[in-house]
Order: C-alpha cells, then sequence, then structure tokens
C-alpha cells in the first residue's frame, strides 16, 4: 500500500495510490455533495450541474473534451449520487497530466451557457422519462421517496420535470458557490501515477480556488417512516419495493447487516432468490439491497411478480425474515456469506476505477485510508447473533415500508405479511 494525501492550504485534498502493476490510471475529482443537499424547489441541481460540466469552458467547446479523450483513447463520466458527485476519467498513465488538464478545466472553468442549458435540460427530462418508464427503476424511486418523508435523501437525484425546469444559470452559480467550495473537493488517482507529480499538476490550479462563504448548511438527519403507497398502472406485473432502516455508513453494524443482507438476499443462493424464485416460482426477479449513508441506512427488497402472486410472495419474504430472526441458519451459512463478500471486496481491489472510489469514499466517511484486510477483518468477526440483532432492528413490527407499482391496489394488500 503507497497511499499518499497532500491537503493544501485551501483545504482541497489531493489523494493517490501508486499501483506498479498498472498501466492505467484512474482520476476523479469528487465533491461532497448531492440531492440529499438540495432544497425541493431546485430538487436535481447536483445532477444538472454534473452533466453541464462537460458542455463547454473557456478554453474548450464540448465537442473539443470529447475529442481530446478520444485522442488519448480515455473513458470518461461523472455521476451524482445522494450525497456525492464525480467526475473521472481513466487512461493510460502517460497520458495522466493531460486528463488532469482536461478534468480541471471542465471543473473549474465550465461556462454553463445558457443555451446549452436549454439543450441539456431537454436530455435530462427524457432520462426523467426514461426512469418512469422502467419500472423496475421507477419503484425504487417511489420507494424512497415513501421511506424519507419530508427528507431531501428521498428526494430523485433526477429531480422532476417542475424543478428542473425551473433551473437557471444563476441557480447553478449559486449551488456551486455554496457546496463547490475548497473544503469539500478531493482529486484521487490510483494506478501508474506519481503522487508528487500528481500536486504538481492540481497545486497551481486548485490551490488559488477560494475558500467560499463558509455558509455550507448542515446536513440534518432522516428519520425513515414506515408506511404504504400504492400507485396502479397498468402493467404486466407488479414489482414491489418494502424495507426498515439499517445502519449508517458508519455503524459498528454495518458489517453484520451486510452478511445478513447476503443471506437474505444478496446472491443466488439466498434465502429469497431460492425461495421465491427457485422453489415457488413467484418471481424471476427478486433481491434484497442495502443503501447506505453517512447517518442513516435502509434494506430493502425488491422482487416483480403477477398481481395474483404479490401476497404470496410477501408471506414468502415474512416467513424468510422469522427465520433469520429467529436464528434458523447455520455457521456455514454465516462463513458462505463471509466468504461472497470477501471475494467481492478482494476481487474489486483488482481495479484501479474500484480503488480510486473507495480512496475518495473513505476519505468522505472516514477522513482516512480503509484497506481490504481491515474490512476482511471485521467481517470475520461477525456472529450469529450480531446478524440475527440487527436483522430484527431493521424488520420491527410497524417499522416496514412498502411501495408496489403496477396493477395492484391498497385493498387487494394482506396486511398481515408485513406483520412480524
Amino acid at each position: 500500500m503507497m497511499y499518499n494525501k497532500t491537503v493544501l492550504k485551501n483545504g482541497v485534498r489531493i489523494i493517490s495510490e501508486p499501483l506498479d502493476h498498472l498501466r492505467s490510471v484512474s482520476l476523479g475529482i469528487w465533491v461532497d455533495t448531492g440531492s440529499r443537499d438540495e432544497i425541493r424547489s431546485e430538487n436535481g441541481i447536483s445532477h444538472f450541474i454534473e452533466h453541464m460540466i462537460f458542455k463547454g469552458t473557456r478554453n474548450r467547446t464540448s465537442l473539443e473534451i470529447a475529442k481530446e479523450l478520444d485522442v488519448i483513447g480515455g473513458m470518461s463520466n461523472a455521476f451524482t449520487g445522494k450525497e456525492n458527485t464525480c467526475f473521472y476519467a481513466k487512461v493510460l498513465g502517460k497520458h495522466f497530466t493531460r486528463v488532469a488538464d482536461i478534468l480541471s478545466d471542465i471543473f473549474l472553468n465550465s461556462t454553463f451557457d445558457p443555451d446549452d442549458m436549454e439543450r441539456e435540460r431537454q436530455v435530462i427530462f427524457q432520462e426523467i422519462s426514461m426512469v418512469e418508464d422502467t419500472p423496475d427503476d421507477n419503484v425504487h424511486v417511489l420507494f424512497n421517496r415513501l421511506f424519507w418523508t419530508d427528507h431531501p435523501i428521498g428526494m430523485s437525484v433526477l429531480g422532476t420535470g417542475e424543478t428542473v425546469s425551473a433551473i437557471a444559470k444563476e441557480t447553478i452559480l449559486r449551488y456551486i458557490d455554496t457546496f463547490y467550495v475548497p473544503g469539500r473537493i478531493l482529486v484521487v488517482a490510483a494506478g501508474d501515477v506519481d503522487h508528487q507529480s500528481m500536486v504538481s499538476c492540481f497545486e497551481p490550479l486548485f490551490g488559488s480556488a477560494p475558500g467560499g462563504k463558509n455558509t455550507t448548511p448542515e446536513r440534518t438527519v432522516p428519520v425513515a417512516e414506515a408506511g404504504f403507497s400504492f400507485h396502479f398502472k397498468d402493467l404486466e406485473q407488479v414489482h414491489i419495493c418494502l424495507g426498515g432502516e439499517a445502519p449508517s455508513q458508519t455503524s459498528d453494524k454495518r458489517f453484520a447487516c451486510a452478511i445478513f443482507n447476503t443471506i437474505f438476499g444478496g446472491n443466488m443462493s439466498s434465502r429469497l432468490f431460492q425461495e421465491i424464485r427457485e422453489n415457488r416460482g413467484l418471481a424471476y426477479a427478486v433481491y434484497s439491497f442495502v443503501s447506505s449513508y453517512i447517518d442513516t441506512g435502509l434494506l430493502g427488497v425488491y422482487m416483480a411478480t403477477d398481481s395474483k402472486n404479490v401476497n404470496p410472495a410477501l408471506e414468502t419474504v415474512r416467513e424468510e425474515i422469522k427465520k433469520i430472526i429467529k436464528g434458523d441458519f447455520s455457521k456455514s451459512d454465516l462463513a458462505a456469506a463471509k466468504d461472497h463478500l470477501i471475494g467481492g471486496i478482494y476481487l474489486s481491489s483488482e481495479s484501479s476505477d474500484s480503488r480510486m472510489m473507495r480512496m475518495a469514499k473513505n476519505e468522505f466517511i472516514f477522513g482516512r485510508y480503509v484497506d481490504s484486510e481491515e474490512i476482511v477483518s471485521e467481517l470475520e468477526k461477525v456472529t450469529v447473533d450480531e446478524v440475527v440483532d440487527v436483522a430484527s432492528d431493521i424488520f420491527r413490527d410497524g417499522k416496514v415500508s412498502l411501495t408496489t407499482l403496477g396493477p395492484f391496489r391498497e385493498e387487494d394488500l394482506d396486511r398481515s405479511n408485513l406483520q412480524l
């Protein structure tokens, strides 16, 4: 491990992990802001900024940006989450200086031309429509809106047609001035990179960035709301999300939660996959998932099934939850879940993209490097009782939420299937 970290005078952090066996380097410029930092009337602004960053700078047009990246054989992209925004690229190490210049330019010098904004606004409308037309995606959006009622973490990252329509250039510049401040910015690279050369590239550009107004709003802790929402739509299947509040990214219980999720519905040998799909044929798609944040989390179940199978499928989910809460799984089940997670950790560590992203997230969450061995060690310590405890905490009576999308109405639901 060759982890390096330099903090510039204004608070921008430059982090690298040189990996001598790789010829590529993954570089990301991160901002510790996302949709949970938005006010409701500006929902989608973080994502809008992500799109506009690539639309031209004071030095390059959008076409020139694309051509320069293509010439060096680079892959570039960006994403917006609930808590972070990232602009990244992967190139051969010999092209690091050029890609660093391109990413820095789009990050620091984007013009947000009003004409480009109108064109990109139409693209985002299409992206929103695409999610609405994809029920297995849309049901998650609807579920989050229910589960985190009245909190921005429950809002869609994309925003809505109404909120995106209202975003103006002045709104974007104000948001950037508030949240794109040095103390929230990370420049992270993993792969064929030299740390001092990296600092030499970025310090002249980012070291002079103003410190911002120091009025960045504090995040409020979300409170999960148990409830039901039914969205009738003429589809072939009913798409279902249900779940409860789970440990946060900083909780000591997060390792037991990861193991519970794996046993419960995280892979093909999991309880839900085997019982609902393989043994009973109630659904083609069924899985459990964890969405964790700095101060809260969610463990949910997704499945899609015929309307007549909704109640039998929910009853099966309840039965499998109750079995795990009663400790109805063996030490070999626990060991298999650990092996599955540990294998995934080590396999992802062979990717410079994964290592770059893991370093950034750990810096935001813990302020330090967290190596694979530390995570593996914590997973190895988890006991059967700890898995039972975390399952009991998540799926408590009166604390489970349910969303359906498709040909299913509230009066069709057998609510006893959600009583644990």
